[in-house]
């Protein structure tokens, strides 16, 4: 055989490895939809429709601690308390802000955002920062235990979110009343279109659309654990109390995701709530994603260095059936990036190799019947993904944002791989000793700064 023909037979069995493993994808993605459609029509995953103003000034069932830890925090802090404080005024809630002693410029802004205002509890870490956000949450449960000693009372709930978060009036009510009835609650998350970032930073709008429009909703319907997204979720203080001392996982560069997940294996309920207001507003979480590409990649490598591979090494495999078909859907990142390279590579490849059955220089290898069905599934596949991720995102941001996710997806699928290279280096410099810090993500502007909640647009 010459050269080009061995060129050709690699480019076909590379065709024929990469296509079998999409299909597989594909039957593991069409699960979940075909889950969700069942649901939907069960009526199983009903979008309860919430009291907005009655939520908003709900007298708590008990004490509410909220934990914000904050590294080099300066730009966004501020509205994000200042806001929290101005639709939460239950007099029982507690926020624990944690600062370190070296970022003197997030304590300014967490001083002046208070406003003597008492619910607001300042804790400075004893230690130079960045230690890691694990270690950052820990040192504010030891403040709130401190308190609850001195005070005689414990609180009922420990909500987590992050410093650039702006909240809704109606979560805190919300996860009051759902509090009693499981350990673990998450909220959805929507991360915001970003006028001056249409691929980058909005690419976030359509995977979070997404991911806690549907896949969240099944986990949440089939019984599965609910993993935590660091934000909008509460925790009964009684579940954390039995996690130990020192319950947010500091060795874990996703404590919040393993919070859920180790709640659940200790017997406790975890929920997913989705819930809208009278006038279709999505009780939610809402931030701005990064919108540059190296902080998206830092970012996504972070995630699926703590998900898909710590995951792996700390938490093991366990569960029922639905329970491990999860951890392995969260776990596949790394493996996606790689499929995702080879099937990049694949487009140059084939038309390179058109390029030289078209100059007759080697005769093509005909596809088999298998291959060939392979690549239909395939084409099914895009097309249903692409479909999936239009209508999810318009759902929530209209069809003028929805319609751009089919674009962006290429955008996504390049930080996939960026991130999935990095993730890889990352977790065997760890293997060799590498201390786990707080490689935090950058922000500079806050929902809350310049938009107010609005019903959803379409």
């Amino acid at each position: 055989m010459t050269v080009l023909e061995w060129f050709l037979v690699a480019q076909h069995e590379l065709l024929l490895f990469t296509a079998a493993f999409f299909a597989v994808g594909l039957i593991d993605e069409l699960g979940i939809d075909l889950a969700y459609f069942g649901i939907r029509l069960k009526r199983r995953s009903k979008t309860w429709v919430v009291d907005s103003v009655e939520l908003s000034q709900r007298q708590l069932s008990g004490s509410a601690a909220v934990f914000i830890p904050a590294w080099q925090e300066s730009a966004v802090i501020g509205p994000t308390i200042c806001h929290m404080l101005a639709v939460w005024p239950q007099d029982d809630l507690r926020i624990y802000v944690g600062c370190y002693r070296n970022d003197p410029s997030t304590i300014a802004s967490v001083i002046a955002a208070a406003r003597s205002d008492s619910r607001v509890r300042l804790v400075i870490h004893g230690a130079d920062g960045p230690t890691s956000k694990a270690d950052c949450l820990n040192r504010l449960y030891s403040a709130l235990c401190a308190d609850e000693l001195r005070n005689g009372e414990q609180s009922r709930m420990v909500v987590m979110h992050d410093a650039e978060d702006m909240v809704d009036p109606a979560a805190l009510g919300l996860l009051d009343l759902a509090i009693g009835q499981a350990e673990f609650v998450q909220l959805p998350v929507l991360a915001l279109p970003q006028v001056g970032s249409n691929f980058i930073g909005t690419h976030y709008s359509d995977e979070f659309a997404e991911a806690h429009g549907k896949t969240l909703v099944v986990r949440d319907a089939l019984g599965a654990a609910i993993p935590g997204a660091g934000v909008g979720c509460g925790i009964a203080r009684h579940a954390l109390a039995q996690l130990g001392a020192e319950p947010f996982a500091r060795q874990s560069l996703t404590e919040d995701y393993e919070l859920g997940l180790r709640i659940a294996q200790m017997g406790g309920r975890g929920r997913f709530l989705r819930c809208r207001t009278q006038d279709g507003r999505l009780v939610a979480t809402r931030a701005y994603f990064p919108a540059e590409l190296n902080i998206a990649v830092r970012q996504k490598t972070r995630w699926m260095h703590g998900i898909a591979l710590q995951g792996w090494d700390r938490l093991g495999w366990s569960g029922s059936p639905v329970n491990l078909w999860m951890q392995l859907r969260d776990r596949r990142g790394p493996f996606g990036a790689i499929l995702l390279t080879l099937a990049y590579t694949l487009i140059v490849l084939s038309v390179l190799a058109g390029f030289l059955i078209g100059l007759g220089l080697v005769e093509p290898i005909p596809l088999s019947p298998a291959l060939e069905a392979l690549l239909l599934i395939n084409l099914f596949g895009v097309v249903w993904r692409l479909i999936s991720r239009v209508a999810f995102s318009a759902r929530e941001f209209g069809w003028r944002v929805g319609l751009m996710a089919a674009p962006r997806l290429l955008i996504s699928n390049i930080i996939a791989i960026m991130a999935g290279r990095r993730a890889l280096g990352a977790y065997i410099g760890t293997l060799r000793g590498n201390p786990i810090i707080w490689d935090k993500t950058e922000h500079r502007d806050h929902p809350a700064m310049n938009l107010s909640l609005e019903p959803k647009v379409n």
